[in-house]
This record gives C-alpha cells, structure tokens and sequence, in this order.
C-alpha cells in the first residue's frame, strides 16, 4: 500500500487554519482558539484600543489580560513614533461624528505618550491637550493618568505629578487656546472632578501648578478669579459665562432656577448639583437643551422622574426626538441613535469601575422615540452604489461578553455585529446580502427593515469559527459583488484554509475588484486579513463612521 507523503499535504493556497500559511510562518500568530490569523499592525491595535478600549474582555481573554496587552502595544507604538500616537489620538478624539463611545483610551494613551515620549513626542502632545482633553472632566482623566504614568512617589505614600517646565506648559496650554470666554465656559461648568484613581481635581490646583501668562484682560481676569484673586462682580464684567455661571449659581429654589433656564437660557451644566436632582428643573430643561444633550440625559431625567410614562416632559421631549429637522440639523447619525438607544434601554450605567452604578426603568415612548430617531437619521446617509456581502460571525465566542458604551452594556458582539449589519442593509438599501457563519453558512433573519429590539433575542448559532466561508460561499454561490464587510472577534480556527486564502480564490475566480472590510469586536490585535493586502481595510467595530468608512472605501 502506498504511504502518504507529508511533505503533499502543505499548500500555500488552502491551508488548515490550525497550521500557519507556508512561508508565512513568520506573519502568523496563534489566536486564543488555536487557530493561525495574522497580528494586526501596529498602528491599527492601536487605533483599535483608542475606538474600543478594553472593557468586558473577550470569551478568551479578561479584561486585565487584554488591558495589559493593549497598554504593551501602546508604549511600543510611542518608543517606535510618539508623534504618530499623538496624531492618530487626535484623529480619533476629534473626529465627527464621533469614532469612540469612550474618551478614555485617548486620554490615557495622550498622557502615556506625555510621560513616556520623547521631546518631540511630549511638544505634540502638548499641543493637542486642550483638543484632546475638552473639558475640565477630561483635563482631571488625564492629570490621574500621568500621575500614574510619569509621576514620582509622594511623602504620603501616594503618587506625585513631576510638575517640571513642560507639564506646567501643557497643562497651561488648556487654559490658554481658544477665545478667554470660552475657555471660561469650560472652566465654570466644572472646576472641580476627581482623577480615575478617585483623587480630588480642582482647577485652582492646576492653575497653580501650571502658572500660565495671561495674554488679554479677560483671560487675566479669568485666572485671577479661578485663584480666588478676582471678585465676582470684576469676573462677570469681564466674562458673559461667568456672569450666566454666576446668575444660575445664585439660585436658590426650583422656582429660580426655571426661570433662569426658561428666560435667561443658562446651560444646565451651570446650575447647581442640587437643583439637578429636581425634576421639575429637567421638565423646562427638556426644551432648552441641544439635541445631543437631551439624548444624552435621558437616563438622568427617567431615574429622577421627569420622565414617567404618561407625563408633559416625556410628550415633550419625545416630540423632539422625532423631529426630522431637528435631527438632521444636530447631524445625528443612525449609529449615535442606535448607541443612544442601547444604552437607555439597557437601564444601568456605571461609567467608571470607582464610579456607583446608577439605574433606571426606561419609559416605553422614550424608547419608541428613539427608535424614530434612529430611522430618520437615516435620511441624510447616502448609499455607496455597490453591491455589498455582509457576514457575522455567529460563533460561541461572539456571544461571551457585552460591548460596553458610556458605561452601559449595549449587547455581545453577535448583537452589535446584527445592529450593524442592519444599519448597512438600510444605507445600501437592497443592495446588501447578509449571512451569518460558525463552521457553516447560516441564513440571517437581517433585513434592511429589521426591528432593533428583535435582535437582542436571537440566539446565534454558536459552535466553532471558520472566517474563510463569507468567501468560499460567495464563490460556490456565483455572488459577484464589489464588497465584503465581516464582523467578527478574528478567533478562527475550524476551517480547512485560511480566510486569506479564500479571499484570493474568490477575486481569482469571480471578482477581482472585491474589497473587504474586517469590522472587530473585540481589541484583541488579530485578523484574518492578509496586511499585504491593499484590498482589505481593517475596522473597530464600534467606530461610530464605520458606515461611511465602508461606503467610502468601496468607492475608491
């Protein structure tokens, strides 16, 4: 009888994804399923950490395991090009609509690039911290992770900043880019916040620490009455926020403070902490506020009352959410709608592990408002004119661990990887196929007109992965399109070749043109596309821009 050789079974063109490509070995890392994928660039894990962060973990790794191997990738991105983190922190922080559901990766990553970097690194991060850190509340996030990071042990056993010429630099920086009376603005809204590590942050501190110079009348007037050095009376001359900070801060009774949100319009982060516990303050609050903010306090208003079923407020204020004007005005897309209405509807927020967790039943109209938010966001997002294959990973590990927004889980991978598929059916309106995949081909209940609530009771098919079948499928199938979009966490293991390699089948056999676009779920470093591949474009799958993103590449 013949004995098989077993040099015959080594191809470099279908590969068993448990053994690495030949002649790739080198490319090739091991996932946490066993399976051979490929390390992502460094510059994309860390434009994923700066998108996902590293909360809720992965079915294969907790969160401290991949917070620590986030952070590890980081400082060896800032030893290799510190400007470069900086530049890729600003884009992601700064970008609209927003990328990243969280600040806080960018501002760890801005002040490990401070504390880690060199000269060079250090004078761009200093030029972007007020960019960066936009409010007082950021500005206090990255002072605790600099302390942390480049600070020195403290007499009391703590952890002191080095307050040398260059911080005092970059933190002076934030006081002084930007017209006086807006750096104003910011500073009454909140002069004082505590660090990630729980400590107390008061402007009056920073200020002392940093010393900045001031180059108008107004910005001197400013310092001096941040420092205690100013009255009042010369700060609200000089200042027209200070002088609305000071009117709302002199309010006394819920009957005062209406009056100065209905009359004088003052902002409602000016008023004081006691009178926004009072419903009624939130009820002509309800009017007032920007369409974004009023989204983004809809969890405040219901667990204090003002939003109740039934009651004036939530008429009111579901009658905004569903104006089509408003909406298109405030450039709410589809993806912030959606995000909005899983964080409310989840009930629970904890926004920091220090922070309490904070619930609330969500009010049935609101929800259905949200919803109608989220359809008429629709009407300003073009279609990109291709014909688009979209495949989730409905494997075991998609199913694991929620994804996490503003401290509220939004749902697990397989959730968001539905969500999103939906949202690109809609934009692409019919020129999308969806499909699901463990080890098998599964038909997928999405469709363009999908309910979201749906989603969060299917039951993915589970199982092991193989991330080559959205390819071999599309070829077995004769599907030609322009582009294939997968959601996945990259843990492939099952399949007799690789992902890559059925790629180059299907462009060699049916269309060469097809671009893919790898959505992750999870900041775990790995793909499955080949990074040789100009054709394949790597995303985090909670980048708010994904949709246009996708859009914009395939047109290219």
């Amino acid at each position: 009888m013949a004995r098989t050789d077993p040099l015959a079974a080594l191809s470099a063109s279908a590969t068993p994804q448990s053994q690495p490509i030949p002649g790739r070995e080198h490319e090739q890392v091991r996932d946490n399923a066993g399976g051979y994928v490929f390390a992502k660039d460094l510059w994309q894990q860390v434009e994923d950490f700066l998108i996902l962060g590293t909360a809720g973990g992965t079915y294969y790794l907790g969160q401290d395991r991949l917070t620590a191997d986030n952070a590890g990738t980081l400082f060896q991105a800032i030893r290799e090009d510190g400007v470069r983190v900086v530049e890729l922190v600003t884009a992601v922080s700064t970008a609209r609509p927003p990328r990243a559901p969280k600040q806080r990766p960018a501002l760890f990553a801005l002040a490990a690039a401070y504390a880690q970097g060199d000269a060079g690194t250090r004078q761009a991060a200093k030029a972007v911290l007020a960019k960066v850190a936009r409010t007082t509340d950021h500005l206090a996030q990255f002072f605790g992770y600099y302390k942390n990071l480049g600070g020195k042990p403290s007499p009391r056993g703590g952890t002191a900043p080095r307050a040398g010429r260059s911080l005092r630099t970059a933190l002076g920086s934030w006081f002084l880019q930007g017209e006086p009376d807006a750096v104003a603005f910011k500073a009454v809204k909140a002069r004082q916040r505590k660090t990630p590590q729980g400590e107390a942050f008061d402007l009056r501190d920073v200020l002392r620490i940093a010393h900045p110079v001031a180059d108008t009348a107004q910005r001197k007037a400013l310092f001096g009455w941040i420092a205690g050095n100013v009255s009042d009376d010369e700060a609200r001359d000089e200042l027209p926020a200070v002088d609305r900070f000071l009117t709302a801060k002199a309010v006394t009774t819920v009957e005062q403070t209406v009056r100065v949100v209905t009359e004088a319009r003052v902002p409602w982060e000016f008023l004081p902490d006691a009178m926004l516990k009072e419903p009624a303050v939130w009820e002509a609050l309800v009017d007032t506020i920007g369409m974004t903010a009023l989204i983004r306090n809809l969890a405040r208003m219901t667990r204090i009352g003002t939003l109740a079923p039934m009651a004036d407020a939530t008429a009111r204020a579901v009658s905004r959410l569903t104006d089509a004007d408003a909406i298109s005005k405030a450039r709410i897309h589809p993806m912030d709608a959606w995000l909005a209405l899983r964080v409310y509807g989840s009930g629970r927020s904890q926004p920091s592990p220090r922070a309490t967790v904070q619930t609330w039943q969500p009010v049935p109209a609101i929800r259905d408002a949200l919803e109608e938010t989220y359809e008429l966001a629709f009407g300003a997002v073009a279609p990109s004119g291709k014909r688009l294959l979209i495949a989730v990973d409905s494997s075991g590990s998609m199913t694991w661990a929620n994804l996490h927004a503003g401290g509220s889980p939004i749902g697990s991978p397989y959730e968001v990887g539905c969500a999103m598929a939906v949202m690109l059916s809609r934009i692409e309106r019919g020129d999308a196929h969806v499909i699901e995949v463990d080890t098998q081909v599964h038909a997928s209940r999405v469709t363009p007109r999908t309910n979201l609530r749906e989603i969060a009771s299917w039951t993915p098919s589970g199982g092991g992965t193989d991330l080559s079948l959205p390819f071999s499928w599309a070829q077995q199938e004769r599907m030609e399109v322009d582009g294939i979009v997968v959601f996945t966490d990259s843990e492939t293991w099952a399949g007799h070749r690789h992902a890559s390699q059925a790629l180059t089948a299907y462009r060699q056999t049916l269309a060469g043109h097809a671009r893919v676009v790898v959505a992750s779920l999870a900041a775990n470093g790995l793909t499955i596309a080949d990074p040789e591949d100009d054709g394949v474009l790597n995303l985090a799958g909670l980048d708010a821009s994904l949709p246009m993103v996708v859009g914009g590449f395939l047109q290219r």
